[in-house]
């Protein structure tokens, strides 16, 4: 199979980045210390969701903007503790975009915060990120990958969404785009997209005069 684009959009944490650890080490600790039971901490998704939406399903409202900061903070500070490092086939997918040709951004669900933090620990340079403060409305709603293709001057049409997550597949599809699915921290079967990998190593990009072709390595 090959996917023909001329922009590609990249979720962050377990696509191009290595977080879940961290998330699980960090949220556990935040769950702790907000009172959050076990059981209905268990209950809820935490990736590919904002932190707002998931302490808004958690706690009161009046200390969810609190909650939020302080969730924020034990994530940055986990982040030189190994809380962030290239995935597989990162560093290869980026260094075939290199060149400058073929545009790409960095679509997540973090604050900008972490999210430079996480992509500095990692050495990604995105020229275009959108995060949790650029955004009215989160995963799984198209709102951040619609944002991502207008901030690179694209047609969502022509763009491939690069996700590990249901909810970011959902805002990829909803957006109109063609979505690949990392089963990098969910089942392949639970991941609904026009193509199931395991990983960015197992697909190659070359960049050509009509744009970007993505295949599956042999």
């Amino acid at each position: 199979m090959k996917i023909h684009a001329q922009a590609l959009l990249f979720d962050n944490d377990g696509t191009l980045v290595s977080s879940l650890e961290s998330v699980r080490r960090c949220w556990t600790r935040w769950a702790g210390e907000y009172g959050v039971t076990a059981q209905d901490f268990a209950r809820i998704e935490l990736h590919g969701r904002t932190a707002a939406e998931i302490a808004a399903d958690l706690l009161p409202a009046h200390l969810v903007e609190e909650a939020v900061a302080r969730i924020e903070d034990l994530e940055v500070e986990d982040v030189p503790h190994g809380g962030a490092r290239p995935l597989p086939g990162t560093r290869e997918v980026l260094g075939a975009l290199a060149g400058g040709t073929v545009p790409w951004a960095v679509v997540t669900s973090a604050t900008r915060r972490l999210a430079e933090a996480r992509l500095r620990a990692a050495g990604i340079s995105p020229t275009t990120l959108v995060t949790a403060a650029d955004i009215t409305r989160g995963k799984p709603d198209p709102e951040p990958y619609l944002l991502g293709a207008r901030a690179l001057g694209v047609d969502p049409a022509v763009c491939v969404v690069f996700e590990d997550a249901p909810a970011g597949l959902r805002s990829g599809k909803a957006a109109g785009m063609t979505t690949v699915a990392l089963a990098t921290t969910h089942p392949a079967g639970d991941l609904d997209a026009d193509l199931v990998v395991e990983d960015l190593s197992a697909l190659s990009v070359l960049v050509t005069d009509a744009g970007v072709e993505i295949s599956v390595r042999d």
